[in-house]
């Protein structure tokens, strides 16, 4: 049984805003772990903000809580986007296997890519501050 035409084209905007929150928040950890030490992860400890990896940090938290918001998504998803891309060759691919993420545990960094990228192009979809219509 096929869904119908209608009904997909009338949800596709909410599970698209759906997708944009719950992305945003992951995001928001990410950053966090690297910032603020919540949730803590080890490898992070001592972390200088002055670095490729603190500069990730600001980007992913300020970048997750606009996501979060719809709020300048397209500009926003189109940085995290490069951001990704970046994270993808210069923490993954480095360690071979350049055309095979599952191998050097970059998976995610492509998926973030390219979900992004989906954003860039887009828009926020329903429940964004990007979406409300201004009333004269």
């Amino acid at each position: 049984m096929a869904l119908d035409k209608a009904f997909c084209d009338s949800w596709t905007p909410r599970v698209q805003g759906l997708l944009r929150i719950i992305l945003g928040y992951l995001l928001i950890q990410h950053g966090s772990a690297k910032l603020f030490g919540v949730p803590h992860v080890e490898m992070f400890d001592g972390l200088n903000l002055v670095s490729l990896i603190g500069l990730s940090g600001i980007l992913e938290f300020f970048g997750g809580v606009l996501l979060l918001l719809g709020l300048f998504t397209r500009p926003t998803a189109f940085v995290l986007s490069g951001l990704m891309a970046s994270a993808y060759f210069i923490a993954h691919a480095s360690q071979g296997k350049v055309l095979m993420p599952m191998m050097n545990g970059g998976e995610l960094a492509v998926v973030y890519c390219f979900v992004f990228l989906f954003f860039a192009a887009a828009g926020a979809g329903d429940w964004s501050f990007d979406g409300r219509r201004k009333t004269a």
